[in-house]
């Protein structure tokens, strides 16, 4: 099957998207606006021009905060934020979240807009839809979906064929500890010529070996994360990689941002941190290239999800 290549992702001016994104989402809440200001200097001194928010996140400030960081340089920057985690996909929902995060950005058009989970009760034609009005009144720039399966982001595609509007950017949750994307969602965006753009690549700060410390963090004081991240050979991964980044004289979070990075399909992992000091770590994935090797090691280290088949023998691993 011929694939359609990946969207070419640019800022406004035209400068392309960088090859990691920045997550906001602790942006005025577990961190401070100083914080986050020596965070997002700490990004752009990296080459980071892509920065993730959302309507929901932290009450608006997160929106406010990055709207304030962003002002002298934003036409080189690529700027991405979610509506619908609440009240639903319909058009008049997202306009009207979409609206407020425009004002608490301070921006008349933002670059990508998430639809942030799937809302069964809206028909998807309503919701592309309103993609395809809102990108042709100048208000965004690309289309994209957060948490959908594989097969709820082809039924947008379908629902798009009318407007003539098709997802650009998909958010999955990725990481070494949470594979299920690798079977049918990172495929997909190959094929469709999305732009897969992960987030979680440290699995909620369980890969930076900090929990098996006695550290704390949101799988400690979250209890979603704490359930998302409970099983035992999830922690036995993370102890894993932590003794394969000692081994080779490097950071764990290191090594697991840049395996979620080394994907075939070339996904932008979404990295983040509570200050720039917890942060330096991921940001050096941007200069830790993985040989096929160390990339294979590291992926040995937790279970390889079964292919949508259920037919274990078509597996690369498998093939002659």
């Amino acid at each position: 099957m011929t694939q359609t290549p990946a969207k070419i992702l640019t800022a406004p001016g035209g400068t392309p998207a960088s090859r990691f994104a920045f997550g906001c989402m602790q942006f005025g809440g577990r961190a401070s606006e100083a914080q986050s200001a020596e965070m997002y200097a700490a990004c752009r001194a990296a080459g980071i021009n892509h920065f993730d928010t959302a309507w929901v996140y932290t009450d608006g400030n997160s929106e406010r905060i990055l709207g304030r960081l962003i002002k002298a340089e934003r036409d080189r920057l690529l700027i991405a934020t979610k509506a619908g985690y609440e009240g639903g996909a319909g058009a008049a929902n997202l306009r009207a979240q979409l609206d407020q995060s425009r004002r608490r950005l301070d921006l008349d058009m933002v670059d990508v807009f998430y639809l942030h989970r799937f809302d069964p009760h809206t028909d998807l034609r309503e919701t592309m839809d309103c993609f395809a009005a809102l990108k042709a009144e100048g208000v965004i720039r690309y289309a994209a979906l957060s948490n959908f399966a594989a097969w709820q982001v082809m039924k947008a595609q379908m629902a798009g064929l009318a407007s003539g509007v098709s997802v650009d950017v998909l958010q999955p949750m990725y990481s070494l500890v949470k594979r299920q994307a690798e079977v049918e969602i990172l495929p997909m965006c190959a094929d469709q010529g999305i732009t897969a753009v992960p987030y979680s690549p440290l699995g909620g700060g369980l890969l930076t070996g900090k929990y098996a410390a006695g550290g704390s963090g949101r799988i400690t004081e979250d209890t979603g994360y704490g359930i998302r991240y409970s099983p035992a050979a999830m922690h036995q991964t993370a102890a894993a990689l932590a003794e394969l980044a000692a081994r080779r004289g490097t950071h764990p979070a290191t090594l697991a941002v840049a395996w979620a990075a080394a994907h075939p399909s070339a996904p932008v992992p979404i990295i983040s941190a509570r200050n720039a000091e917890q942060l330096q770590p991921s940001l050096a994935a941007l200069n830790c290239a993985l040989d096929a090797d160390l990339y294979r090691a590291i992926g040995a280290l937790s279970p390889r999800p079964s292919p949508a088949t259920d037919r274990l023998e078509e597996q690369e691993d498998h093939k002659d």
